[in-house]
């Protein structure tokens, strides 16, 4: 006989599964979202987590090293001059959403550096410099509302990522 999954249980997406593979602990979160003009986004309005605890994976392009991935606080912004600076290019720009699937795998809302990087791990990842001390942070696990909450020293071991002052205040 077939066991029923629990009702409230989260099935595992492809970058709980790596973590798992590489035993970095990390606790499984559902954020509300929700879709504006065909693109998916938190309901910010609607988060019951600390703001800047939660960080959002942007794909960017450099002139010299092509696609690079940011991991910023939602409340902060990509300073494109201190990207730029960290990740040796003279210039960075977002990657155009139309090119964004093909770029990275993912759609908007649901880039996330570890995905990421299991795919493309020649793409240079630079998190904010703040999460360094930061007890935990949360980032995107591959799918729309989902998202793992883990150390950010552990995210930045598996990803090869680089801590660096590349954020602002919105």
């Amino acid at each position: 006989m077939k066991k029923k999954k629990e009702q409230n249980t989260l099935g595992k997406t492809l970058v709980e599964k790596i973590l798992d593979k590489h035993k970095i602990p990390y606790t499984q979160l559902a954020l509300p979202w929700e879709e504006d003009h065909h693109v998916a986004q938190l309901q910010v309005d609607a988060l019951t987590t600390a703001k800047e605890k939660i960080y959002k994976t942007l794909a960017l392009t450099g002139n010299k090293t092509g696609p690079i991935i940011a991991v910023v606080p939602l409340n902060h912004q990509v300073n494109y001059k201190l990207l730029a600076q960290a990740s040796g290019n003279k210039k960075v720009g977002m990657i155009p959403l139309k090119d964004l699937v093909a770029t990275t795998g993912y759609e908007h809302g649901a880039n996330t550096p570890v995905g990421i990087h299991e795919t493309h791990p020649h793409f240079p990842i630079f998190i904010a410099e703040l999460a360094k001390d930061a007890p935990t942070l949360i980032v995107s696990s591959g799918k729309i509302g989902r998202s793992v909450e883990l150390a950010p020293l552990d995210l930045a071991k598996l990803v090869a990522g680089h801590f660096a002052s590349i954020s602002e205040p919105k």
